[in-house]
C-alpha cells in the first residue's frame, strides 16, 4: 500500500514537472513569436491590424524623415550648379552664332536656343544659350572670349548639396512607404480599407512623382553647365553714314503731325476756359446794357 502512494506522488510530481516545462516552452514560443512579428509585421498581422498599425494616430499618412534622421544617403561629392553671361562685341553676328555652335560640339554640348535682331542703325545683335559638360565650364568661358571684345562677363555657382541630400531622403522615405502600402493593399479585404489604402497610395505615388522630377532638373543643370551669350555689332564710325532724303522727308511729316496733334491738345485742354469765358462776357455786356455799333450808313440817316 505505502508503494502504491509513493507510486501516486511521483507520478503527481512528473505530471507538474511536465505542465511547468510546457508553460515555459510556450512562453518562450510566444516571445519568438512576438519579435518575428515585431519585425515583419506585413508577413503576420491582417490587413486592418496592419493598416492601423501603419497609420500614424492623426490618420494621416506615414511621416516624412527629413536630411537629418534619414541616415546615410551615398552622396559624397558637392552639387554645384553653374552659369555665367558673357556680352561680347564681335563684327558679324552671324558668323560668330556658328562659331559658338562649333566651340560647343568641341565641348561635347550645344546650343540650347539662339535669337538674333536688328537694331539701331540696323545693327544685328544675338543672344545664344550654350550647355556644356560642368568639367568644360572655364574652357567653354575662354574660348568665347576669344571671338570679340569682351564688354562684361560674370559667373555664378549655386551650391544645391543640402536641397539634393534632403531630396535623396524623401525619395526613399517615399519609396518605403509605397512599399508598406502595396503590402497593405494585399492584405486588405475590406472594400473601404482598400479604397483608404489606394488613397495614401496616390498621395505618396505622387509626391514621390515631384521629388523624382526636381532631383532630375537639378542633375541636368549640375551636370550641363549653362552660358548665356550676347552678341552685338560695333556701331559705325561717326553714326550713321551717308544722306538719307527719305528719311529727312519721314521726319519732317512725322514733325508737322506731331505740331497739330499739340495744338489739338492744347485747343481741347483750353475749351472749357474758353466756354466759361465767353459766357462770364456774355452776361457782363448784358448786364451794362451795351448796344450795338450802328452801322455807318444808319448815322448818316440820323444826321
Amino acid at each position: 500500500m505505502n508503494y502504491k502512494i509513493l507510486a501516486v506522488l511521483i507520478l503527481c510530481i512528473g505530471a507538474v514537472a511536465v505542465t511547468g516545462c510546457m508553460g515555459l516552452g510556450t512562453s518562450g514560443t510566444d516571445t519568438r513569436t512576438t519579435s518575428v512579428q515585431r519585425a515583419l509585421p506585413l508577413a503576420n498581422y491582417d490587413a486592418s491590424s496592419i493598416y492601423a498599425e501603419k497609420m500614424s494616430p492623426s490618420g494621416g499618412a506615414l511621416p516624412i524623415p527629413t536630411s537629418a534622421n534619414a541616415g546615410a544617403t551615398g552622396i559624397d561629392d558637392t552639387k554645384i550648379i553653374k552659369t555665367g553671361y558673357i556680352t561680347l562685341e564681335v563684327k558679324d553676328v552671324s558668323a560668330s552664332v556658328e562659331s559658338l555652335k562649333n566651340l560647343a560640339a568641341e565641348k561635347s554640348g550645344y546650343l540650347s536656343s539662339t535669337s538674333m535682331q536688328t537694331g539701331y542703325n540696323n545693327r544685328l545683335a544675338g543672344t545664344v544659350i550654350v550647355r556644356v559638360p560642368a568639367a568644360e565650364f572655364e574652357n567653354l568661358l575662354a574660348g568665347v572670349k576669344a571671338l570679340g571684345t569682351v564688354k562684361s562677363v560674370s559667373t555664378q555657382g549655386q551650391d544645391v548639396t543640402e536641397e539634393y541630400v534632403d531630396l535623396v531622403a524623401q525619395k526613399t522615405s517615399y519609396q518605403n512607404q509605397l512599399a508598406q502600402y502595396n503590402e497593405i493593399m494585399k492584405k486588405a479585404v475590406k472594400v473601404e480599407d482598400v479604397i483608404t489604402v489606394q488613397q495614401q497610395i496616390d498621395q505618396v505615388q505622387t509626391n514621390l512623382n515631384r521629388i523624382i522630377g526636381r532631383m532630375n532638373y537639378l542633375d541636368n543643370h549640375i551636370d550641363l553647365s549653362t552660358v548665356t551669350v550676347t552678341l552685338e555689332e560695333p556701331e559705325p564710325v561717326g553714326g550713321e553714314t551717308g544722306y538719307n532724303f527719305i528719311a529727312t522727308i519721314n521726319e519732317g511729316i512725322a514733325g508737322f503731325f506731331g505740331m497739330i496733334d499739340a495744338i489739338v491738345i492744347v485747343l481741347f485742354t483750353l475749351l472749357p476756359l474758353i466756354i466759361i469765358g465767353g459766357a462770364v462776357y456774355g452776361i457782363y455786356r448784358w448786364k451794362k446794357g451795351e448796344k450795338p455799333v450802328a452801322a455807318p450808313s444808319e448815322l448818316a440817316k440820323e444826321k
